[in-house]
């Protein structure tokens, strides 16, 4: 068995996907399909790819069908970070039009820790143990 998270997009999966991999260490892409001419979503949007974020395996795709909701903070994708620079280059990157739950600093459980919504709306808790 296996569990994976998976991130829904209407249009901003290929962006997203582009912008975590380049964002979080140790992220690649792993493989994409893409909607063709006469399929259900706008052709060359991500039917559905698979990317490794920070080594943990995320699927991604654009529904060609407009929902009434978005992500939620309920669930987070939390980063533990290896240095203070590190968690501080990721956050200034997810904050860009994003807004913060936990602005950057010591909670008392963590030195530094910061709790927010990226600009495409995934919740992030960016950590340094």
């Amino acid at each position: 068995m296996k569990v994976t998270p998976f991130l829904m997009f209407e249009g901003r999966a290929e962006e997203a996907m582009t912008f975590y991999c380049e964002t979080i260490p140790e992220s690649r892409v792993v493989d994409v399909t893409r909607y063709r001419a006469g399929e259900d979503g706008p052709e060359g949007t991500v039917k559905l790819a698979r990317a490794s974020i920070g080594g943990t395996e995320v699927m991604i795709f654009d529904s060609p069908v407009h929902h009434a909701f978005t992500f939620t903070p309920s669930i987070s994708l939390f980063v533990d970070c290896s240095s203070e620079a590190e968690l501080e280059r990721i956050v200034e990157a997810l904050a860009k039009d994003g807004a913060f739950l936990m602005p950057t600093g010591n909670y008392g459980f963590s030195r530094r820790f910061a709790w927010l919504n990226d600009r495409f709306g995934v919740s992030w808790q960016i950590n340094l143990p």
